[in-house]
């Protein structure tokens, strides 16, 4: 899926969150929970669902996304992630127009990821969690996971913020790419032809356009 040339590596991202695991208990905000604990249990979390759900593993749409909305956007920080995708413009936007772009990209990565683990809800991908390379008192760290499927293995990173309510998850790197970087090349590029309001106006028609197609 592709957004008029806006490179979506949040589907991407999602091909590697499939596993039949459970991960342990760890709530959002969990003060105590290490980032890689916390990844586990945002990924493993949502699959587990999925996974044990008859309409959700059937490929209902909807329902995968209510699931993606409910269990893994409460570990994720997808504000922070806006801001920076956006960089200046983000400064120089409205407060409106922030929450409209928060909204908005929000919406797409949402999304993104319930079409992506519709398609890999079956499959059957475990993970492996490297123990985080910094310091006890580390601010953003990087979390490097292992996807194993049959013989295939790939690496995904996920970069967490400690903030006052834990850690959040806030970008992801796959094959060598942050999304926050990738978009911000292409939102600047939206917002030096069209403006603020351009860019708003395109994630919000293609985002109209994906619900109705569903």
């Amino acid at each position: 899926m592709t957004i008029h040339g806006l490179l979506p590596l949040a589907p991407l991202a999602a091909v590697a969150m499939v596993s039949v695991a459970h991960a342990q208990a760890v709530q959002p905000g969990d003060l105590r929970a290490s980032p890689e604990r916390l990844v586990q249990a945002a990924v493993e979390g949502v699959i587990g669902t999925i996974q044990s759900n008859p309409d959700t593993r059937a490929g209902d749409l909807a329902k995968i996304t209510a699931v993606v909305q409910k269990q893994f956007l409460p570990y994720t920080d997808f504000q922070r992630t806006t801001r920076l995708a956006l960089g200046s413009a983000w400064r120089t936007a409205t407060p409106e127009q922030q929450q409209q772009l928060h909204e908005q990209f929000q919406m797409l990565l949402v999304r993104s990821y319930a079409v992506s683990l519709a398609q890999l809800r079956e499959q059957n991908v475990k993970f492996r969690y490297q123990p985080v390379k910094s310091g006890s008192g580390a601010t953003d760290v990087v979390v490097q996971t292992r996807v194993i499927n049959n013989a295939d293995e790939m690496q995904i990173d996920y970069r967490l913020q400690r903030t006052a309510n834990g850690w959040k998850i806030y970008d992801i790197n796959m094959m060598g790419a942050w999304l926050i970087e990738v978009y911000r090349k292409q939102f600047a590029d939206i917002v030096a032809r069209s403006g603020v309001d351009g860019l708003v106006k395109y994630l919000t028609t293609h985002n109209a356009r994906q619900a109705s197609d569903a």
